[in-house]
C-alpha cells in the first residue's frame, strides 16, 4: 500500500530499551477533498531513509499495515494498529517535470497554403 501527500512533521529518532530498538515518525497530509494527516513510523535501520526529506515536500510512502494484541494487568485484550514505512520517495510537481519537451507557441506555425482538395490523401479518416 502507499500514501502521498506532503511531510507535515519529520521527527526525530528514539531509541527504546536495552536492545536498541529505534522508530522515527513522519506525519504526511494528503492532498483530497478532506485531507488527512498521516502518521507512518519508520523502524531499526529504515529510519535512516528519512535523513533527507524535511517538511513541505511531496512524497510517497510505501507502508505496511501492523496490528497487534496486548492483554493489560486487569486481563483486558486491547488491539493496536500501526502503519510502518518501509520506502519513500520524493514527488515531483507536474509543472516541475523536465521530462517533457517545451512546446512552441501556436505562432511559431505557419499555415500550409499549397493544398490543392483535389490531391487524394490515403488517410483512413
Amino acid at each position: 500500500m502507499e500514501v502521498q501527500g506532503r511531510i507535515k512533521m519529520v521527527g526525530e529518532t528514539q531509541s527504546f530499551g536495552g536492545n536498541g530498538f529505534r522508530k522515527r515518525e513522519i506525519v504526511v497530509t494528503t492532498e483530497e477533498q478532506y485531507p488527512q494527516h498521516i502518521m507512518v513510523e519508520f523502524v531499526q535501520d529504515k529510519c535512516d531513509l528519512l535523513n533527507n526529506y524535511k517538511e513541505g515536500q511531496q512524497v510517497k510512502i510505501s507502508i505496511n499495515l501492523r496490528g497487534r494484541e496486548w492483554v493489560n494487568p486487569q486481563g483486558e485484550t486491547k488491539y493496536f494498529n500501526s502503519i510502518q514505512g518501509w520506502r519513500i520517495e520524493a514527488l515531483q510537481a507536474a509543472s516541475s517535470d523536465g521530462n517533457l519537451p517545451p512546446v512552441p507557441p501556436m505562432d511559431a506555425f505557419e499555415p500550409a497554403g499549397d493544398l490543392n482538395e483535389d490531391d487524394h490523401d490515403d488517410l483512413p479518416f
